[in-house]
């Protein structure tokens, strides 16, 4: 009997040769307006493996506007995001916080989030068999950034004020309370995010990082693995400093750019780790050919697959063209049949 979508995933986490790697399409609303007859057909022809379960709070938190629409648009946290292209994300202009301590009341935690409607998730989770995610993508480093602006936030973490200090504690129970919330429904992971890297390097210093935020991303994989979920995590940028230390933690799986980093850099961590992508989506994606899409993922399958480890992921977004993005799920398939039965 073929394996379902979910058990692919599962596989593909404990490098367990499943029949094909996981796949996983990531598509921003520009592209979805762009390319609609093309996307149509990829997921026609590489139908994702993985589903989100959203939309199941009994009371929304407030927002006003549309993230992807040219304007403004306020989010859950009270941040307001200046938006000038159509179908992306825009930027925070205006900090809600000058200072820690007197602008704590202006920040709104959405605590809305915690009213989970935990048969409904779970109704969905039993509707589909596809590998489930939690609707919820807890980034205490970004929303910080968010609230106090990038420049801010970094001179705070330079010589961090006891209010900052506060704030982050309460942040993090926060959302140890709502992947907590999550991790007792029937999905299968809760995924986390934080742009942690440049195009070189990694925004603050190692030894900071692991001491002010290593330790939430812990609490987060050991609440998850307490509940029998795998933990996903998301990060831009060159991350190869901290990589043992997300094996260190328990982390399941990590979607970083490995070609910022060079997927032989990271080798060293194939077995102990799944990379969940991805495609280059800053040269290849938009301005290579299918035959480079071939070489780049020939690269991460020849250096980061271990029967498994390795999902089939790319970003569909500004720029990107649509037979690249087939041509990651296709070169994918080809690679791991091949894997499995030369």
């Amino acid at each position: 009997m073929n394996a379902t979508p979910r058990e692919i995933v599962h596989q593909t986490l404990d490098f367990a040769s499943p029949a094909r790697a996981a796949r996983d399409l990531w598509l921003l609303p520009i592209a979805a307006e762009k390319f609609r007859d093309e996307l149509a057909e990829i997921e026609r022809e590489f139908p994702s493996d993985f589903v989100g379960i959203v939309g199941h709070e009994r009371e929304i938190a407030p927002t006003k506007g549309d993230p992807y629409a040219i304007g403004e648009y306020t989010d859950e946290w009270g941040c307001t995001f200046v938006n000038i292209q159509r179908g992306v994300i825009g930027e925070v202009k205006a900090p809600l916080v000058e200072d820690w301590a007197a602008d704590r009341a202006r920040v709104h935690f959405p605590r809305e989030w915690l009213t989970l409607d935990r048969d409904a998730v779970n109704r969905d989770c039993a509707a589909t068999d596809r590998f489930t995610f939690a609707g919820i993508n807890p980034r205490p480093f970004e929303q910080m950034q968010f609230l106090r602006g990038s420049e801010g936030l970094y001179i705070d973490l330079a010589d961090p004020p006891p209010a900052m200090l506060a704030f982050m504690r309460d942040l993090h129970a926060f959302y140890c309370e709502i992947i907590t919330a999550w991790a007792q429904t029937d999905v299968d992971a809760i995924r986390f995010m934080d742009d942690w890297g440049s195009q070189r390097a990694l925004l603050i210093s190692p030894t900071l990082w692991r001491e002010l935020f290593k330790p939430m991303y812990r609490d987060f994989a050991q609440i998850a693995h307490a509940h029998g979920k795998r933990i996903f995590m998301h990060s831009d940028g060159y991350i190869a400093a901290v990589y043992p230390d997300l094996v260190e933690i328990g982390i399941d799986a990590v979607n970083s750019q490995l070609f910022c980093m060079d997927p032989a850099t990271l080798a060293p961590h194939a077995g102990q780790i799944t990379f969940w992508g991805e495609i280059d989506r800053q040269h290849l994606l938009p301005h290579g050919t299918p035959l480079y899409i071939q070489l780049g993922v020939g690269a991460v399958h020849r250096h980061l697959w271990r029967d498994g480890g390795c999902s089939a992921q790319c970003e569909f977004g500004a720029g990107a063209r649509p037979e690249n993005v087939r041509a990651v799920f296709a070169t994918w398939n080809e690679l791991t049949t091949l894997h499995l039965h030369a």
